[in-house]
């Protein structure tokens, strides 16, 4: 497991000693921490506190860190336990995605501790049970998030009134104060508590390791923290008090007040964007903003894009904006695609550009000379199922990079991917994309028909199977010109049945590459592929390792109704048939 970084951003505090530092986190002049940590009775301290706080694009996506552990009791590796996990869940937070959500995040972290712990337990009899408690709180732009797992807490002091955010993971025992049920360490399967809700300016954030709150109880912590203003003294109060009271344990405490707020935006640096104006319409020659303006490439409802010349450097550029009598959501939207699509890699995606002289609303990305998919059918093009593996499994690679940041498409379709001069292969326009950051309002419904999952037009939500589904007809499309269930049209409820095999359009298709795409456009999710990489491996694979082909699935899957009226009928002749026979009696 890593170490945090040697950095002003993140403290963490060794068992055993005071500190009475600085009450305010450097890089963030609205949160003031506290910290306090005292051995008391025990042989030695088990517990573990640290606290992480980034400054400028880093907190503003990923929030400041606090967090404390207390190791299992009594065990020699207890400490150890402790500390490698708030050291771990510090520096390994901040390298997750920021299209990351702080839930899956700090999942992610704490199960890969969760697997070290098990792993060093398993090495020796010595390490057996080597585990901890965790209780971590993020406070990211105008919320806090609160990760849980044992039976340290955490408090919010809010006007007076003392709030408990998590619930303790023990079991009563007649001998014992309590005992654990779950903890980072004790079992292969890790279940999380999670919890968020709104900050608000004063709010202070207390967590405490059970020396603490065991042994002051609720009305105690809060006469504490009211009785001191400042977070740093309150810690160092709330473990002396504890120790003075009897505790029998560790006692730990990590105080944090949130003094301020920053604005209610998506980003500081984006919503800057957003009060910009929008540019007027643009012919070619018209210079704005140190651009050129080469050509009109595209124009949709919503959206103008255009090829640009940047003149400090001669660079061909394109530039994204709105029409002018697009709204207020659209160029939230807009905003929210610039801030995604500079979080993809460079490598299959367009490149995003800085430009410090932009003074409208608009932004830039790499220009590459090819076309896009649907250009080459428009001209004629037919694809060979040699050049489908090829455009297939790059087009995956990419959408499976997408998954792995958290990061759903939603609008795949041979428009989207282009491909230039050299073949490389690029995903355009994340204009309805969704991540796990964001909640990203949509311009419209998300999607073009033809290139929607079943679900999807059954209220579901837009995931990484639907996803799979439009890069299945985006396949299934190049090889035959046609859709497998059809043209959707806009506002159409469509009846999804069985796909038509590819065969009946090209009958030159490899029995495998039929299987493989009625597979990928099956019209329920659980018969499709699962991810991007299964359905990239069974492509590559091809005719050498071919997919076993699904059984045609009988009538009354395919058409009910039928099904009945033939049923209804053969009965109907039998009954006839036995009237005819016992007449002639």
């Amino acid at each position: 497991m890593n170490a945090p970084p040697a950095s002003a951003r993140t403290r963490a505090r060794p068992p055993g000693r005071p500190n009475p530092r600085p009450a305010m986190a450097p890089g963030e002049p609205g949160v003031g921490l506290g910290h306090a940590s005292q051995q008391g009775p025990r042989p030695r301290n088990e517990d573990f506190v640290g606290a992480a706080t980034p400054a400028g694009e880093e907190l503003a996506a990923k929030g400041v860190l606090l967090a404390v552990a207390d190791g299992v009791g009594g065990h020699a590796h207890g400490r150890e336990a402790a500390e490698q996990t708030v050291r771990s869940l510090l520096a390994d937070y901040y390298a997750t995605p920021q299209t990351w959500g702080v839930e899956k995040s700090v999942d992610t972290v704490l199960g890969a501790v969760n697997r070290w712990l098990l792993g060093q337990s398993a090495k020796s009899r010595d390490y057996a049970g080597m585990a901890t408690t965790l209780t971590a709180v993020v406070l990211r732009g105008r919320r806090y998030h609160v990760a849980h797992v044992g039976d340290s807490r955490a408090y919010r002091w809010r006007d007076g009134q003392l709030l408990r955010l998590t619930e303790d993971h023990t079991w009563e025992h007649p001998e014992f104060d309590n005992v654990l049920r779950r903890a980072i360490g004790l079992e292969a399967r890790l279940l999380v508590d999670h919890d968020d809700g709104e900050l608000a300016a004063g709010d202070r954030f207390v967590l405490l390791t059970d020396g603490v709150w065991n042994t002051l109880g609720d009305a105690a912590i809060a006469a504490v923290l009211e009785a001191h203003a400042d977070p740093q003294a309150a810690a160092d109060a709330l473990t002396l008090e504890a120790l003075r009271r009897g505790a029998t344990d560790n006692a730990t405490a990590l105080v944090a007040d949130v003094a301020g707020l920053p604005p209610d935006s998506l980003r500081d640096r984006l919503a800057d964007g957003r009060r910009l104006p929008l540019p007027p319409r643009l012919k070619p020659g018209r210079t704005i903003d140190g651009l050129r303006v080469d050509a009109l490439l595209n124009e949709s409802r919503v959206t103008l894009l255009y090829r640009v010349t940047r003149l400090a450097d001669m660079q061909a550029l394109v530039m994204k904006t709105l029409r002018a009598d697009a709204d207020a959501e659209a160029g939230s939207a807009l905003v929210r695609e610039e801030w995604l699509a500079r979080r993809v890699p460079g490598k299959g995606f367009p490149r995003v550009f800085d430009h410090p002289q932009r003074d409208h609303l608009y932004y830039l990305m790499s220009w590459h000379e090819g076309e896009t998919l649907k250009a080459g059918l428009a001209r004629g093009h037919r694809h060979a199922p040699h050049e489908l593996v090829v455009i297939g499994a790059a087009l995956l690679r990419r959408v499976g990079m997408l998954h792995r940041l958290g990061i759903v498409h939603r609008d795949l379709k041979p428009d989207n991917v282009h491909i230039d001069r050299s073949g490389e292969l690029r995903l355009l326009d994340l204009g309805v994309a969704a991540s796990d950051a964001e909640d990203l309002a949509e311009i419209n419904n998300p999607g073009t028909p033809s290139y929607m999952a079943p679900e999807l037009f059954a209220g579901g939500a837009a995931n990484e199977s639907s996803d799979l589904y439009a890069c299945g007809v985006t396949l299934y499309e190049l090889l035959t010109r046609k859709y497998p269930y059809g043209e959707v049209e806009p506002f159409q409820h469509p009846r999804f049945g069985t796909p038509v095999p590819p065969t009946r359009y090209r009958p030159d298709t490899p029995a495998w590459l039929e299987a493989l795409l009625l597979k990928a456009c099956a019209r329920e999710a659980k018969d499709r592929f699962e991810t991007a990489e299964e359905f990239l491996l069974a492509l590559e694979r091809g005719a050498s390792r071919p997919l076993a082909t699904r059984r045609q699935p009988p009538l009354v899957e395919r058409n009910p109704r039928l099904a009945l009226k033939l049923v209804a009928a053969a009965s109907l002749l039998l009954n006839l048939v036995l009237l005819f026979v016992l007449s002639r009696h």
